[in-house]
């Protein structure tokens, strides 16, 4: 098992697959070779960016990211407004490595786009190699496995091994499977939220966990704030403008009716501010990943942040989608670049759908079906985005998936049968349906919307 706090990651936009990771990538590499003592005879670095980090890393921003990494910087603790500074020197062609060993470097040539290359283990793959004076030093190839996980070529071929950062735990209730979570809170008596934050202390107290928590909702909300806020034009050249701070002018001038379409309203402006913020290259949080880091914020924000509403619904919330989330993570995927994006904003609308239900008193057979109902009428959602940019349909596809997580949970609740269709059967369908769609529509800007729209 994994925590829900290495699910759920504070980092930066646009991508968690394409800029988390690969930050991290480069910056686990350098730090190696700086702990081998090798650090100060390399002479060269030379990074190759292969499969879908190739073909779409510069609309996501991997090059820059992986100067970052190389330069040291982390995800969880980089001044996004600080990166066009930060960047100047290597621009100019040396680059300061972990901040202590100057190089000669040259972004145009050093960091290679390798489309043609897709390796078979996962498409996000990132080669690099670090030259002496006469020799390779060392030549290493990670994996950046969606939602700003990483692994080696090792891991990923033994998936047993865990992510480079956390390591694995033995928890309390372990499961691996809807049906056992289930049956593990049916033995325990205990909800899911309960069942997760008891197996949170294999890595920590119940106090720092929840303060870790606290920690996620509060940069969620932040987040909000500053898509609220945050005028103009987003980067990229598409000329798209952001729409949620006049969304929000206009909905906080009005009355508040009551009126259910005012509800998408409020749903929409806060999904889309975060994705703004994402696509502008700000600080988001993994849910559980960059593309679909509009949508828990949103639910979170509208039921559970406000006047006499207590921090232990959004502490409940994180619990219970965490652990809807560590499902996906173990029985399919979170990457784009695998799955399309049902991986990514599907993924995120039933976590979010199960989080609510909890919210609402949900029973966890409840939950498991509202997770259900939010995956299962997203099957098939590919990953297409226009100029390999994570703006359309990204941002207006997390205000989507908002108002989708909310229509499943009272699904579930109205509903006291046993669904059809199980938590399990919806999770595999997601994956075969993944492994069979066409790499055009993965994160590849080879298809769909990506060839249809004119990218300019």
């Amino acid at each position: 098992m994994i925590s829900i706090l290495d699910l759920f990651r504070i980092g930066v936009g646009p991508s968690s697959s394409h800029t988390v990771g690969p930050m991290r990538i480069a910056r686990r590499f350098v730090s190696t070779l700086d702990q081998q003592g090798k650090l100060s005879s390399i002479s060269r670095i030379h990074v190759q960016l292969q499969g879908s980090l190739a073909l779409t890393g510069v609309g996501h921003g991997s090059p820059i990211a992986s100067v970052l990494g190389l330069l040291g910087a982390e995800p969880q603790t980089v001044d996004p407004d600080a990166v066009e500074k930060i960047l100047a020197e290597p621009k100019a062609g040396t680059l300061r490595l972990l901040g202590k060993h100057v190089i000669k470097f040259d972004m145009m040539n050093d960091i290679e786009l390798a489309c043609h290359i897709t390796p078979r283990q996962h498409p996000n793959g990132m080669r690099l190699r670090a030259y002496g004076t006469e020799s390779l030093i060392a030549d290493e190839t990670y994996f950046s496995t969606g939602g700003g996980f990483i692994a080696t070529l090792a891991q990923i071929e033994s998936p047993t091994q865990a992510d480079l950062v956390t390591g694995s735990c033995a928890v309390t209730y372990p499961f691996s499977s809807g049906a056992q979570l289930l049956a593990s809170c049916q033995n325990a008596s205990l909800d899911i939220a309960s069942l997760i934050l008891a197996n949170e202390e294999a890595w920590r107290s119940p106090k720092e966990t929840n303060e870790g928590i606290d920690a996620l909702v509060s940069a969620m909300l932040s987040c909000i704030d500053r898509g609220l806020r945050s005028e103009g034009e987003l980067p990229g050249g598409l000329q798209v403008r952001r729409r949620a701070p006049g969304l929000w002018r206009k909905l906080e001038a009005s009355q508040r009716p009551n009126e259910s379409e005012a509800l998408l309203d409020w749903l929409n402006v806060f999904a889309m501010a975060v994705n703004e913020e994402n696509a502008s290259g700000g600080r988001v949080v993994t849910a559980p990943t960059n593309g679909a880091a509009g949508i828990i914020p949103a639910l979170i924000r509208h039921y559970c942040n406000g006047q006499e509403r207590d921090p232990e619904m959004a502490r409940r919330f994180i619990l219970t989608a965490g652990g809807i989330g560590l499902l996906y993570k173990q029985r399919a995927s979170i990457s784009g670049a695998e799955m399309g994006c049902q991986g990514e904003v599907g993924v995120a609308c039933s976590m979010a759908a199960a989080g609510l239900a909890a919210v609402w008193g949900g029973t966890p057979e409840q939950v498991a079906s509202a997770a259900e109902i939010g995956m299962e009428h997203n099957l098939g959602l590919t990953c297409d985005p226009v100029g390999g940019l994570v703006q359309i349909p990204c941002i207006e596809r997390n205000a989507i998936g908002a108002v989708k997580a909310v229509n499943a949970a009272r699904l579930a609740l109205h509903s006291h049968e046993t669904p059809k269709v199980s938590l399990d059967q919806v999770i595999e369908t997601m994956r075969q349906t993944g492994l069979d769609m066409s790499s055009k529509y993965k994160e590849t800007s080879l298809g769909g919307l990506a060839v249809n729209v004119v990218a300019c």
